[in-house]
């Protein structure tokens, strides 16, 4: 995977000031560009404004934050993230799929990190716990449009940034770090991700 393959781009879909905090932390310590602008509960930037920061950032992969704030449908973190799925000079590497009590049908996961650090086959809640067998998706409120994109690596977590503390950024927000690695991993097929400028 090279820059003439797209912006990497790694979609987390929390946006609130733990969420922020976790995602900055996070992704300096893997060498990622947070891209602070998309922060907010719920989003406040247009779809386009956020491609156009995606494009102008001085190295990827970059981390967007989208966030409905509890809003069923189509809201606006959901409309950055329909706007970046479009975009052919994006590469979507994963999303980070957070966990609320928003009751919605829910998206499948491939893999969940939950609030002790482990990495399982199956989706958790919004403390980070892992669903009991035989609940199959992870509900949250900007993820809906996720289920038409059956093509995306999915990574299931909690409450970013919260979790009783456990992914604090005082822990070193461990479990969103964790989250990152596991889309790092998938993306280039186990090898060392190469996260030098474009």
């Amino acid at each position: 995977m090279t820059a003439a393959d797209g912006v990497r781009v790694i979609i987390v879909t929390d946006g609130d000031i733990s969420a922020q905090q976790a995602v900055q932390a996070a992704s300096l310590k893997l060498g990622l560009y947070p891209l602070m602008i998309t922060g907010g509960n719920p989003t406040r930037i247009s779809g386009a404004k956020a491609l156009d920061y995606i494009l102008k950032t001085p190295y990827d992969p970059v981390v967007v934050m989208v966030d409905d704030k509890g809003k069923k449908g189509m809201g606006p973190g959901e409309n950055v993230l329909d706007t970046i799925l479009k975009d052919q000079r994006l590469m979507v590497l994963g999303v980070v799929a957070v966990a609320s009590d928003t009751r919605v049908r829910g998206v499948a996961v491939d893999k969940s990190v939950t609030c002790d650090l482990r990495v399982v086959d199956a989706p958790v809640d919004k403390n980070g716990c892992e669903e009991e067998e035989g609940h199959h998706r992870l509900e949250g409120d900007t993820i809906e449009i996720l289920r038409h994109h059956p093509e995306l690596f999915i990574v299931g977590c909690g409450d970013l940034g919260k979790m009783e503390g456990r992914d604090s950024i005082a822990h070193g927000a461990r479990i969103t770090e964790q989250c990152f690695r596991e889309i790092l991993k998938q993306a280039c097929e186990g090898k060392e991700f190469n996260t030098e400028g474009r």
